[in-house]
């Protein structure tokens, strides 16, 4: 009977501490809502990761508690089991090496704020491959994300070599426009000014944008075709949306100055800088 209510009261407190963890993403997604705010702060991020590493951790407390509770009822003595404890420990440190180095691994990314729930990032991991997503949940062993297309990617912690954030602090709208080769350059980065500044003035971009897009000037030429690059600083996360959305009025605007584009523009890429 003794065991049975550490049981059930194991998995009362299991069930008690994941319920507040619940009640505070909830409380934060809420409170986000509410709020003016575009995007997520830096601060509100770090804290989601770190309350959830701490709700596993809690759990894996109560769990290591209860078993031990209910070896002592057993009358398993602690001190008989020193000599097998180091040889299965011995046994685990070779096979769990990984986990050991993905819960480590997964400390210092909490610790040091490289990313948090919501942020856009782009994983290299060790196979050389590439995980891009949106974060959705961070813990000390592996961390998740949603592509665009809806697929969960699980990552574990300790083999995520480099992390390129997309939504730290603000991001870089980037548009590269091939243009023909005979048409005038200064006509071309003015009309882009100009494109730039009213849609900086566009009351739905505005919110979005630091500044005004503004054209870089050439970035490659070719026989029949040079290319201008255009750039914007935007909120984290949104460069993608701006960029899309500038794809367009330059098209337009290039349009109206009779200037007309190649038949394919180059994918566009949006970094952190």
């Amino acid at each position: 009977m003794n065991i049975l209510i550490w049981i059930l009261g194991g998995i009362l407190l299991v069930r008690f501490v994941r319920w507040i963890g619940d009640r505070y993403d909830l409380r934060v997604d809420k409170r986000f809502h509410r709020s003016d705010a575009i995007v997520q702060s830096e601060d509100a991020k770090h804290q989601r990761a770190l309350v959830d590493v701490v709700v596993w951790t809690v759990i894996a407390m109560i769990a290591v508690v209860v078993v031990l509770h209910i070896l002592s009822v057993f009358g398993v003595r602690f001190s008989a089991l020193v000599g097998p404890s180091a040889v299965v420990g011995a046994a685990l440190g070779f096979g769990a090496q990984r986990i050991v180095q993905d819960v480590l691994a997964g400390f210092f990314i909490v610790a040091e704020r490289q990313y948090g729930y919501g942020d856009v990032v782009n994983l290299t991991i060790t196979s050389a491959s590439v995980a891009e997503g949106t974060v959705e949940d961070v813990t000390l062993r592996v961390t998740r994300l949603r592509t665009s297309d809806g697929e969960m990617i699980i990552v574990p912690n300790g083999q995520i070599l480099k992390v390129n954030n997309l939504s730290r602090e603000w991001a870089r709208a980037v548009v590269d426009v091939p243009v023909p080769a005979d048409a005038d350059i200064t006509v071309v980065n003015e009309t882009l000014t100009a494109v730039g500044k009213a849609f900086y003035r566009d009351p739905h971009w505005h919110r979005l944008l630091l500044d005004a897009p503004a054209p870089l000037g050439v970035t490659n030429l070719e026989l029949d075709s040079l290319t201008v690059r255009m750039v914007a600083r935007t909120l984290p996360g949104k460069q993608f949306d701006v960029s899309r959305a500038l794809r367009v009025r330059i098209v337009q605007g290039l349009a109206r100055s009779g200037i007309t584009v190649a038949a394919k523009m180059p994918a566009e890429s949006a970094g952190e800088a």
